[in-house]
């Protein structure tokens, strides 16, 4: 619950400068590079926590953000405190920034509460980056706002749209069908990051985005103003002004993301055609404030909704187009029937608010309930004894015709084997094998890369072939399509019966009924097992070790076992 307005709240960062000890002598005096005696009288610090870094290129513009961000918080009467922590770049980190999300929140989660801080600004943008920091605020629940860095401008090549990596999947199909010249390919790609921002299809990175608003954790609007815009700017002076009444008024987390929000988010991750990457976000924000949510439910609330934004790669458009149609407010006035609009935000206010008098300005670009383009689009858990513990595909982002498929298994142990035969000739592969990818599980990679959308063999493509049924204990792009079914749980390195598959084997999917089966007897599978040995691990030291000892599996998020829950904001010792 929030305090009310007239009541005055107790400043955590009281402990440190309050009194004439030595200990706050040293906290005061060592701060004051700058700042005035007042400004340990009783002003909220707020710490701006940036993961602004040139090794991030979607998040490089986030240190001009920060500027507009302290000017509010002066504004509104508290001291803007800037501070770096890990960031992560989707396109250049390897072997996955996956690996690297839980080391970010907890460095989100360690500075935060370690810090004198009463209240936190969180500026995100790329994929992992916007989760990682929700996960390890969440934990502390001090009052947090979070700012995203918005999606980049839209780049064309020949007068045409080019939707940042979306196309570019496509575009490498095409060269490797013998349809595109690698000149004509590269070509395209000065063009594909025109600006400043993420990328502007619904990937995981405006998935995301849109998960933050949904949820509560942003102003209005966050989401979709593109990077250059300068509402954005203005967005991120309102977002430092609105985090000093946040602590006045000391709303936390803890009260913005209840069962409602969640459920919320999974209404609009439906809506939007978003990333199934959010699944595992989702869940893992979640079990940080201590929310019972399940990959059941989000098959149950949001695989039935329909897809409304027509926005790659689900649909043909992009982020800027989104956000000029009403954005994430617009496409919640379309979804109240099925919304719980009580649910707060850190405006203070209930959810509905961000919806009222919200009409969409394009039905072409968000549709109406009533005229969607698909009508059930929602991500789709499946179950069987390929996936006793799950696993997910996105209807909205594959071929019909190949939700209900059944063919024989072509097994890859791990993505460099797939990456030596798949162009092989001679590879015995039709349309209608099933290409099985296993070892790229979050312990057995480690990180569960982004590989789960393979492409489809060379002399497939030059036939006319372009969507094949592929299932894996991967991740796929939140950019990417086709009928590829991930997150399979066990994960084969944990002796998953993803471990157990042969070559051959039939393999069938059934969708509409959320069914995954490896057509062979249980007692095969049984002397299979029996006969299956435990791979080392990749990896004996540092982070990496650390992650295989304690990352769970995707059916619960890929948090680490120790990380679950939360640790609150209280710090017991001085430190001198």
């Amino acid at each position: 619950m929030t305090k009310p307005s007239d009541t005055p709240v107790t400043l955590r960062t009281r402990r440190w400068y309050d009194g004439s000890s030595r200990d706050n002598y040293i906290h005061r005096s060592w701060m004051k590079r700058g700042l005035p005696d007042d400004a340990f009288s009783g002003k909220p610090m707020i710490g701006i926590c940036n993961s602004a870094s040139d090794l991030a290129p979607c998040n490089q513009h986030l240190d001009e953000l920060a500027e507009f961000v302290k000017r509010g918080v002066w504004e509104a009467g508290g001291i803007p405190l800037e501070f770096p922590v890990t960031s992560l770049g989707e396109t250049q980190i390897q072997p996955t920034a996956m690996l690297l999300r839980n080391l970010m929140a907890m460095d989100v989660e360690e500075s935060v509460r370690c810090n004198p801080l009463d209240g936190v600004v969180l500026l995100s943008g790329c994929d992992k980056t916007t989760p990682a920091m929700l996960m390890g605020a969440a934990s502390v629940d001090l009052p947090t706002i979070m700012l995203t860095g918005g999606p980049m401008l839209t780049g064309r090549h020949k007068g045409k749209p080019l939707g940042s990596a979306t196309d570019m999947w496509r575009m490498s199909e095409a060269v490797r069908a013998g349809e595109m010249s690698v000149d004509e390919f590269m070509a395209t790609e000065s063009s594909m990051t025109r600006s400043a921002g993420h990328c502007n299809p619904m990937g995981t990175a405006s998935t995301m985005a849109s998960m933050a608003e949904a949820l509560g954790m942003t102003l209005p609007q966050s989401a979709t103003i593109p990077a250059p815009d300068t509402r954005r700017k203005r967005l991120a002076h309102l977002t430092g002004r609105r985090i000093v009444e946040m602590v006045r008024e000391d709303l936390r987390p803890s009260a913005i993301l209840t069962r409602k929000s969640f459920e919320n988010a999974i209404c609009v991750l439906s809506a939007v055609g978003g990333s199934t990457n959010a699944v595992l976000h989702l869940l893992a924000i979640a079990g940080r404030v201590d929310v019972k949510l399940t990959l059941d439910d989000i098959d149950k609330i949001g695989s039935h909704l329909p897809l409304l934004v027509d926005i790659m790669p689900a649909g043909t458009r992009l982020m800027d187009d989104f956000f000029e149609a009403g954005g994430i407010p617009s496409l919640m006035a379309e979804l109240e029937s099925v919304l719980n609009g009580d649910a707060m935000t850190v405006t203070g206010k209930p959810l509905r608010e961000s919806w009222r008098d919200q009409a969409t300005s394009d039905a072409t670009m968000i549709h109406p309930m009533n005229k969607p383009l698909v009508a059930e689009a929602g991500v789709a858990v499946l179950r069987g004894n390929l996936c006793p513990k799950g696993a997910v595909v996105k209807p909205s982002a594959a071929s019909p015709d190949l939700l209900v498929h059944t063919g024989p298994a072509l097994v890859f142990d791990s993505i460099e084997d797939y990456k030596a035969r798949v162009d092989d000739p001679n590879l015995d592969v039709t349309a209608e094998t099933v290409m099985v990818l296993r070892g790229c599980g979050p312990s057995g990679y480690p990180g569960m890369p982004e590989v789960g959308n393979m492409p489809l063999p060379e002399k497939l493509l030059r036939a006319g072939t372009r969507d094949m049924v592929r299932i894996s204990d991967a991740r796929m792009s939140g950019t990417a399509f086709g009928t590829t079914v991930l997150h399979v749980a066990p994960e084969s390195a944990v002796g998953g019966p993803l471990a157990l598959v042969r070559t051959g084997d039939i393999i069938t999917l059934n969708v509409p009924e959320r069914k995954l089966s490896l057509n062979v007897s249980d007692e095969e599978l049984q002397q299979r097992k029996s006969e299956w040995e435990t791979p080392p691990p990749v990896a004996t030291r540092g982070w990496s070790r650390l992650y295989i000892d304690h990352v769970m599996q995707a059916d619960t998020g890929c948090d680490l076992d120790f990380l679950v829950g939360s640790s609150g904001s209280e710090v017991t010792r001085e430190s001198h």
